[in-house]
């Protein structure tokens, strides 16, 4: 089993050059990296339900800078974002990122894709909210067009794009796509006809929640093999990586806290028992 891992990156916690390097050196598998522009003050968002926000929601780095940092220090681990709100940004821009991200490092970038919580910063730019998840599904069908190996048109209700010369190509092409979301039909649909898999929350049962999502992946016509399921944001125990193993779990990704490097440095050196 891949063991990733996932923090918010800030202005106060260790730095991407220094967590990458670490993550290399001791043998883990990857960085995922969570993505908010900015968190408007106003609490009106239900998130979470039970607490106040934590201070790093607002204080996150851009995740394709601090991932192109990464990438330029290591020649192994995986690069992804966990998740990108794939929703609030220009599509035909953020193809170019992944795109030229992807091919820098080598063909090491995974697109973790989501939808969103936070009403306010979607609206900020100008997502109407009920809209968010077919404008996702649009814009990653139009980015795939952008990295097509020829020049391929699209057309769609939130984004279209003439057929271009769009360079450079991700490095194997188009990078898998893992979405997202709480577990459902219609998270488990979207799964099936626009990503290659999905990234369940550390704590979803996935005993009850791996049947109907293979169900919809093989209703849509997809390859029972090709499906990749990522447990994110997890803390690890020997128990709840066992029982990952037993449901065929590739990869999970660990939850590391917002923090300087010392307490990140203390934290790795924890979690790699179980590498």
């Amino acid at each position: 089993m891949r063991l990733a891992t996932t923090i918010f990156l800030t202005d106060r916690t260790i730095t991407p050059v220094r967590l990458a390097r670490a993550l290399e050196e001791r043998g883990f598998a990857g960085l995922y990296i969570p993505e908010h522009t900015h968190i408007p003050v106003e609490p009106v968002s239900p998130f979470p339900p039970d607490g106040d926000l934590a201070e790093e929601f607002g204080r996150t780095l851009d995740p394709f800078v601090a991932l192109a940092q990464a990438a330029a220090v290591t020649t192994r681990i995986t690069l992804g974002t966990g998740v990108t709100l794939v929703a609030q940004h220009d599509p035909i821009d953020l193809a170019k990122q992944v795109a030229t991200l992807d091919h820098l490092s080598g063909g090491r970038f995974t697109f973790g894709a989501g939808y969103g919580w936070n009403r306010e910063e979607a609206a900020d730019h100008g997502v109407e909210w009920t809209t968010r998840r077919a404008r996702v599904h649009d814009h990653l069908a139009l980015m795939r067009a952008l990295w097509a190996a020829e020049p391929t048109a699209y057309e769609g209700e939130y984004g279209s794009v003439r057929a271009s010369q769009a360079h450079p190509k991700p490095a194997g092409g188009a990078p898998p796509v893992l979405l997202g979301g709480g577990a459902g039909p219609k998270l488990f649909a979207a799964i099936a006809a626009h990503a290659d898999g999905w990234f369940p929350l550390g704590d979803t049962d996935l005993t009850e929640t791996l049947p109907p999502l293979r169900t919809a992946w093989e209703a849509a016509g997809r390859d029972p093999k090709a499906l990749r399921i990522v447990p994110f944001a997890v803390t690890p125990d020997a128990e709840k990586l066992a029982r990952f193993t037993d449901l065929g779990i590739e990869e999970v990704v660990l939850r590391l806290p917002s923090a300087p490097e010392p307490e990140i440095l203390r934290g790795l050196d924890e979690y790699a028992q179980y590498l």
